[in-house]
């Protein structure tokens, strides 16, 4: 029987550091902090019917299985490595591209799914604003699948 592959998670060195604070933190101070709760909880009484019990153990195993996420990501991590080119929209890059035919200027950096966050301008790989700039080079026009619709967007800058 063949195992299945694991997903590499790409990240860069800032990415991979973020994730192994925030196992250190789920492994010492989290864990302990829930722990106690359920401590606490046991002493109300009949647990049949202790909703702060019940509530501590729920947060017990979102702790638990994010531990297990979080070590597993960091296990199958992918440092996104600069290749010294701007001349390609590629992981780890940041691109700035205009809607067209005259909308505003964006930035968005690319980076694996474990770091995303478009609030701060980090946009998953496997996003589909993301793959349609892949691969693309300044000047390109570009189409680009969002949830209200199709838009075309220009590349204007490609940064590392």
């Amino acid at each position: 029987m063949k195992v299945a592959e694991e997903k590499k998670h790409y990240m860069t060195e800032e990415g991979l550091k973020k994730l192994e604070e925030e196992l250190e933190y789920l492994k010492t101070s989290r864990r302990q902090e829930v722990v106690e709760r359920i401590k606490i909880a046991r002493g109300f009484g009949d647990l049949s019917e202790n909703s702060e019990y019940d509530a501590a153990k729920d947060e017990q195993a979102f702790v638990e299985g994010r531990i297990n996420q979080v070590e597993t990501m960091i296990r199958n991590a992918e440092i996104i490595e600069d290749d010294g080119s701007n001349d390609e929209v590629s992981l780890g890059k940041s691109v700035k591209f205009q809607e067209l035919p005259n909308g505003d200027e964006e930035v968005y950096t690319i980076v694996g799914s474990a770091e995303s966050d478009p609030l701060e301008g980090k946009i998953s790989n496997d996003s589909p604003m993301a793959q349609s700039l892949l691969g693309r080079k300044i000047g390109d026009e570009v189409s680009v699948s969002t949830p209200g619709g199709e838009i075309k967007v220009k590349i204007k800058e490609i940064n590392s």
